[in-house]
C-alpha cells in the first residue's frame, strides 16, 4: 500500500478487485483510468449516501496509483487546519473525501482552491468524494465551486438486497473465505443492511474462523452471534 506524506495508511481490503461495481461501471473504468494515467479529464467528484463505497474507491485509486497520489479524508483531518495541504501539489493525483466537512469554513475553502488551482495547472488530477451533488454542497466560495462543478460528476448506485448479499461475498473471497449462500443470507437477516457494518460483521467472523479452524457454516455465525450478543468470548 501507498504510505503517505500525512499520517495515514490505505485500508488492505480497499482494492479495485474487491468492490463491487454493479451500476457502478461507468464509474470504476473513470476511476481505473485515472490511477493508470489514462484518463482524459481533470479527475471526477463522486457522490452518494454514507457506507455506499466512496471511501473505498478512493482508496483503490491511490492504492493503484502508488506514490503519485494522495488520500485525503477531510472528516479526520479537519481539525488539523488547512496548512496539511501545504506541498501536496507535488503530487499528480489528489483524492479528497468527504469535502463536505470543511464545506463553509473559509480558510478551508481558500487552501482547497488554491491546491487545486496548483494541481490542475500541472496537468494533474483531483477526485472529489461527497455525500451530496456539487451544487448541493455548500461550498461558500464561489471560485472553489465553480472549479469543483466542471468535474464529471458520478452518483453511487445504491446496492439492493440481492447486490449486498453478491459484494458481501466478494469480499470473503478477496480475504480468502468461502461464504456461502445460505451463510450470508443468514447474516443479511440479522445484521443492519448498511455495507460498512456487513464488512465489519465479515471482519469479526474471518477473524473467529481462523481462531476456531471453522468455516463460515451458519450453525458457527449463529454461535458467533450469540456469544457477540451475550458479551461471550467464542473462545
Amino acid at each position: 500500500m501507498n504510505q503517505l506524506v500525512l499520517p495515514l495508511r490505505l485500508a488492505d481490503h480497499a482494492v479495485f478487485a474487491s468492490f463491487f461495481e454493479r451500476g457502478n461501471e461507468p464509474l470504476v473504468a473513470t476511476l481505473n483510468a485515472l490511477a493508470s494515467e489514462s484518463g482524459d479529464t481533470h479527475g471526477c467528484w463522486i457522490w452518494g449516501s454514507k457506507s455506499t463505497g466512496k471511501t473505498h474507491l478512493l482508496q483503490a485509486v491511490c492504492d493503484r496509483a502508488g506514490d503519485r497520489s494522495v488520500y485525503l479524508p477531510l472528516s479526520m483531518l479537519a481539525t488539523a487546519g488547512p496548512v496539511i495541504l501545504d506541498g501536496l501539489a507535488s503530487r499528480e493525483l489528489i483524492c479528497i473525501d468527504d469535502i463536505h466537512s470543511v464545506a463553509g469554513d473559509a480558510d478551508w475553502e481558500i487552501a482547497l482552491f488554491e491546491l487545486c488551482n496548483q494541481v490542475f495547472d500541472t496537468g494533474g488530477q483531483i477526485v472529489v468524494a461527497a455525500r451530496t451533488a456539487p451544487r448541493e454542497c455548500p461550498i461558500g466560495l464561489q471560485d472553489l465551486a465553480s472549479r469543483l462543478s466542471r468535474l464529471p460528476v458520478f452518483r453511487i448506485h445504491d446496492l439492493d438486497d440481492s447486490e449486498r448479499m453478491l459484494a458481501l461475498q466478494l469480499r470473503a473471497r478477496h480475504r480468502g473465505l468461502d461464504l456461502p449462500d445460505e451463510t450470508a443470507g443468514y447474516l443479511m437477516k440479522r445484521s443492519r443492511r448498511d455495507m460498512a457494518s456487513l464488512y465489519a460483521l465479515l471482519d469479526e467472523l474471518d477473524l473467529e474462523a481462523l481462531r476456531a479452524q471453522r468455516r463460515l457454516t451458519v450453525p458457527f455465525v449463529r454461535d458467533v452471534l450469540e456469544h457477540r450478543k451475550n458479551g461471550i468470548d467464542p473462545a
